[in-house]
C-alpha cells in the first residue's frame, strides 16, 4: 500500500528573514548536546519522529549515528520543559555557507504548548550563526529545510510564521509504514 505525499522545501536567505515566535511560559530551555552521542539521538529521533512516520534513520548502525554526528557544523539543540526533553531541532553545514535543518519536532506530549515556535526560532538562529561555534566554516548565507505532509498538520504553517519561504513542492508516492513510536504502544496516540 502507498500514501501520496507531499514535499514542501523552504528557506531563508538572510538573517533578518527570521520571524521570533514568543517565548513559551514556563520553565523552557534550549541547549545544545555538545557531546556526540548516537544512543540519545536515536531517542530524539523515534521519540519526535515515531508517530510521523520518522523511519529513514532506524537502520542506521551505531557507527553510522556516531560518523553523523560528528561531522563538523553538525549540531543538535534540545529544547528541555522542566528538566525533561520535549523535542530537538538538529543543524547540518553544507556548501558554500548553506545549513539544513536537518531534523526539527517536539515529542507529542510536548505539541501544542508553544514550544515548538520557540524552538524552531533558537535554532535558526543558531543556524544563522554556525559559523562562529565552528572555525574553518564559511559564514551561513542561506538557512533551509523540508517538511512534508506526514510531519505534524502545524509544520509548515510554523516554518512560515517564522519568516521560511516556499522554494519547491514535490508529491511522491511512498510505501505506507506502521508508525514505529519510540517503542511499540508508546505514548498518548
Amino acid at each position: 500500500m502507498s500514501i501520496s505525499v507531499t514535499t514542501w522545501s523552504l528557506e531563508q536567505t538572510a538573517p533578518g528573514d527570521l520571524i521570533p515566535a514568543k517565548e513559551p511560559d514556563g520553565d523552557v530551555r534550549i541547549v545544545r548536546a555538545e557531546v556526540p552521542s548516537p544512543e540519545f539521538s536515536r531517542f530524539l529521533y523515534t521519540a519526535v519522529g515515531g508517530d510521523i512516520r520518522w523511519t529513514d534513520l532506524l537502520p542506521r548502525t551505531y557507527a553510522e549515528w556516531l560518523r553523523h554526528l560528528e561531522r563538523p557544523g553538525t549540531e543538535t539543540w534540545v529544547a528541555y520543559e522542566r528538566g525533561t526533553p520535549a523535542g530537538y531541532v538538529e543543524l547540518q553545514s553544507q556548501e558554500h555557507g548553506s545549513v539544513e535543518i536537518v531534523y526539527f519536532g517536539l515529542i507529542p506530549a510536548f505539541r501544542g504548548r508553544r514550544i515548538g515556535g520557540h524552538l524552531l526560532t533558537y535554532g535558526t538562529a543558531r543556524a544563522w550563526d554556525l559559523a562562529d561555534r565552528w572555525p574553518g566554516l564559511p559564514p551561513t548565507d542561506r538557512v533551509w529545510l523540508h517538511t512534508c505532509s506526514k510531519d505534524g498538520e502545524h509544520a509548515l504553517g510554523n516554518y512560515q510564521r517564522r519568516g521560511f519561504r516556499l522554494f519547491d513542492t514535490r508529491v511522491e508516492e511512498e510505501r505506507d509504514v506502521a508508525t514505529p513510536g519510540p517503542w511499540p504502544a508508546a505514548g498518548p496516540y
